[in-house]
């Protein structure tokens, strides 16, 4: 288990933990789906880019300027249904944080579940400041959840990402630690 995390984070349904090797064929299905995650920056094209991705995973938990991999598992069915990254920055008070979750798992209140048991640990246990999240403008159904967490729209940058060969915009949403519901 990686230094500083807390071994397993656990909600009602789900289950957060570390990203492991063996959880690379599941991963690269739900991540390969291209329409699925069409906003997204990985979607694989091969299982080895999945595997090369879980190898550059820290082996520590808040490592300044690093990504940190959790799966996210359904309690009832054992299924790994998602996975959500953690952006530890420079400034130790500050993270981001990105969420894919398998299509059959959208809209049944998985990501909000998570996000919640995760931000829990990053506000209470870590001491976090601040959690950001970049989103494309077009992500309706990302910007709502993250809305519906109290996150607020806090830039709007104008074509500033070249991503999958278009200049997009990207909205940046952010949560402040006394604004989380505690």
């Amino acid at each position: 288990m990686p230094a500083g995390f807390t071994p397993y984070l656990t909600t009602e349904r789900l289950v957060l933990r570390p990203i492991e090797l063996q959880d690379r064929a599941t991963v690269f299905a739900y991540r390969s789906d291209k329409r699925t995650n069409r906003y997204q920056g990985f979607v694989p094209e091969r299982i080895e880019q999945v595997e090369d991705f879980i190898h550059r995973q820290p082996d520590s938990w808040n490592v300044p300027d690093s990504w940190f991999q959790l799966v996210i598992i359904e309690n009832s069915t054992e299924s790994l249904i998602g996975d959500i990254g953690v952006h530890f920055l420079e400034d130790e008070r500050q993270c981001e944080i990105g969420i894919t979750l398998q299509a059959e798992s959208h809209r049944n209140g998985y990501a909000k579940e998570a996000l919640s048991a995760l931000f829990d640990h990053l506000f209470s246990d870590l001491k976090k400041h601040r959690i950001t999240a970049s989103v494309d403008p077009r992500n309706i159904s990302c910007i709502s959840m993250l809305e519906g967490l109290g996150f607020r729209k806090e830039a709007h940058f104008r074509e500033a990402v070249f991503f999958k060969g278009e200049w997009v915009d990207d909205f940046v949403y952010g949560l402040l630690d006394h604004e989380w519901k505690k």
